[in-house]
């Protein structure tokens, strides 16, 4: 166990955890509603500390980050828990679970480095359940890896406090926000949490420098309706910049979900035929196959700069030094490891009427 951060010390043995917006208020030999953060006597520990339950590599466009060094390899960790409780969730098996109903094995953070070396990684993916309840392993790792000349990845539901976020994301290079739907109904009933907290998280990262892609699931008469997709892209176009990459999944029955069809592959063409009437540059499609709509192109020329292929393959990457091939047109990402992202332009005009 390790003593977690951001909590306040409340009377009668209670504590209030600070790290999310969740607040919990947890009583002496309780938890939180993230499963890993108990209180004993009045301190509130970390229960996942070095503790992982998953470790591997994937290939980074997994993430998925398709605009953050292509075509590398990412060594990805977990723990079990999480602060959202999300009906579809592919990963309940332990993000819905405490660190006793899971196995996890001892990994320091210096080991998640040394392992990420050995392994030929270029960065550390903290991913599959929501890595900021693991927040003091992930800091810890995440600077021993920047030491090493190593990247550090979020892959996250961006539901995590601003004093907190400003901490940590000092040292992460890149994040993909799960970003699940576009109205609060749609958090407090399927996710059991809150909307403009995420909202701001992303933001407040985007300020920060680090490359930001977000993905939505788009699940059938949940959020898939014209009017939100469209209100969500706009809003990604006004605060963000048309050249973060959009990621829209496929659902599949799973979970509590489990009654519901797939997404209709109709479904997912207008999603993005939405989101690229509304001005982003790279909009991408998950979980299915519909034609060119894993690669990437140059907004400039629209000729095709990353040729993607199933299973998470890259075949040929025509961009250099941040520049598309053709035309030499700036390409919004990070390509090199020595480079930070790079966007074009910033949108400040409104956002396109309907």
């Amino acid at each position: 166990m390790k003593e977690a951060m951001f909590y306040e010390k409340l009377d009668r043995m209670k504590v209030q955890c600070h790290l999310c917006p969740n607040e919990c208020i947890i009583l002496h030999g309780k938890r939180g509603s993230c499963r890993v953060r108990e209180n004993r006597a009045g301190t509130l520990y970390s229960l996942v500390y070095g503790l992982p339950c998953t470790a591997g590599v994937d290939p980074i466009e997994k993430k998925p980050l398709f605009h953050f060094l292509p075509g590398t390899k990412a060594y990805s960790i977990a723990t079990p828990g999480c602060n959202l409780h999300c009906k579809w969730c592919q990963n309940w098996q332990i993000s819905q679970r405490g660190p006793e109903d899971v196995d996890c094995f001892e990994m320091s953070p210096q080991e998640v480095v040394d392992n990420a070396l050995k392994a030929g990684c270029k960065t550390i993916a903290y991913t599959y359940v929501e890595p900021a309840i693991f927040y003091e392993y992930v800091l810890d790792t995440a600077k021993l890896a920047k030491k090493a000349g190593l990247k550090n990845i979020m892959v996250t539901n961006g539901y995590i406090n601003q004093k907190p976020l400003k901490e940590l994301y000092k040292y992460i290079d890149a994040c993909n926000v799960d970003l699940k739907g576009f109205t609060e109904e749609f958090y407090v009933k399927y996710c059991q949490g809150h909307l403009k907290p995420i909202l701001d998280m992303i933001k407040t990262v985007k300020k920060m420098g680090v490359w930001v892609e977000l993905t939505t699931l788009i699940i059938p008469d949940l959020n898939d309706d014209s009017a939100t997709i469209k209100k969500q892209c706009d809003w990604i176009v006004k605060e963000l910049g048309p050249d973060v990459p959009l990621h829209l999944s496929r659902f599949f029955p799973y979970y509590q979900l489990a009654h519901l069809p797939p997404t209709p592959p109709e479904t997912l063409k207008a999603a993005y035929d939405i989101a690229k009437g509304t001005g982003l540059n790279h909009v991408y499609v998950g979980n299915m196959k519909l034609d060119n709509t894993e690669d990437t192109f140059c907004p400039k020329c629209r000729k095709k700069l990353i040729d993607r292929s199933a299973f998470f393959t890259v075949n040929s990457i025509k961009v250099h030094d941040g520049r598309c091939g053709f035309c030499n047109a700036k390409i919004a990402g990070v390509f090199s490891e020595k480079a930070k992202p790079a966007v074009k332009r910033e949108v400040k005009s409104k956002t396109k009427k309907k």
